[in-house]
């Protein structure tokens, strides 16, 4: 289930905090119980995943010792585990909200494509994840009837194809030029690719988050902000360049000190900005 990937479904609750509804006991319980739904749905997909990729997992030097590779689990145990996971959460998740359901479905059914056939085509396979990500936020608007800055969300799809092409980087150093043997889209990137690759998407991302703090955020005092974003991206850069922890960002964002400090700082920052300016 992959319990340290779920920090991702963190941006469920990005329509709750950006619509000063944060102190809304309702929308907190609705915003609260949306991410754990989340969490199940998204788990369901890194089961299926690990299902389909079983044979390459044994070949990465740490995916090997998941419980599927490893042989802790077999494939009928995990399947099992898949559907009773899948049908309880995507139920609830329609119990909850109507449209919270249908994009939670979406995502479900994006991502089991993903595994199966988008994974394998290059640049597209990073844009699936992004998309991943902007749908997380956006249930988490839909199902409290509230409505996002579009400047937030291309920002988070800028984020997350930043992340998506510094984990595939990663990856191809990992593997010492076997990585196509573990995910066959590896052969289709390059370090020098995604080095150029890079550069744009890190711009993208931090003009699309200054525009928000002009025109979508709902005081002028959140362009202070920026300088969080800033050092977030220059740090993760750092941290990837120095070692192999751009491979999980989510673990990053986890070990990383100053990275846990920047980002504490920046959500009191904003929440200060948002309710009390």
């Amino acid at each position: 289930m992959r319990p340290k990937q779920w920090i991702k479904n963190g941006f469920v609750f990005a329509g709750l905090i950006f619509s000063s509804n944060m102190f809304h006991i309702p929308f907190l319980i609705k915003s609260i119980l949306a991410f754990i739904l989340f969490c199940g749905i998204s788990s369901s997909v890194y089961i299926i995943n690990d299902i389909v990729d079983v044979e390459k997992d044994k070949l990465h030097p740490k995916k090997r010792f998941r419980p599927i590779p490893s042989g802790l689990i077999t494939k009928s145990q995990a399947m099992v585990f898949f559907l009773i996971i899948l049908l309880l959460s995507m139920t609830l998740s329609f119990l909850l909200d109507i449209k919270f359901g249908m994009v939670a479905l979406v995502y479900f059914v994006m991502n089991l494509f993903y595994s199966f056939k988008f994974k394998n085509i290059v640049i597209l396979d990073v844009m699936i994840i992004a998309v991943g990500f902007v749908l997380r936020a956006v249930s988490g608007a839909v199902v409290l009837g509230v409505i996002i800055s579009p400047w937030l969300l291309v920002c988070t799809v800028f984020l997350a194809l930043f992340l998506g092409l510094s984990k595939r980087k990663n990856e191809i150093v990992v593997m010492h030029g076997q990585g196509k043997e573990h995910r066959k889209i590896l052969d289709e990137y390059s370090i020098e690719n995604i080095n150029q690759m890079l550069p744009v998407v890190t711009s993208c991302t931090i003009i699309s988050y200054t525009l928000y703090t002009f025109s979508g955020a709902k005081s002028d005092a959140m362009l202070v902000t920026v300088l969080f974003v800033l050092y977030g991206i220059f740090r993760y850069q750092y941290i990837t360049s120095n070692g192999e922890d751009g491979g999980s960002p989510e673990l990053t964002l986890l070990k990383d000190i100053p990275m846990i400090i920047n980002i504490v700082l920046w959500c009191i920052t904003s929440i200060v900005i948002i309710y009390f300016f």
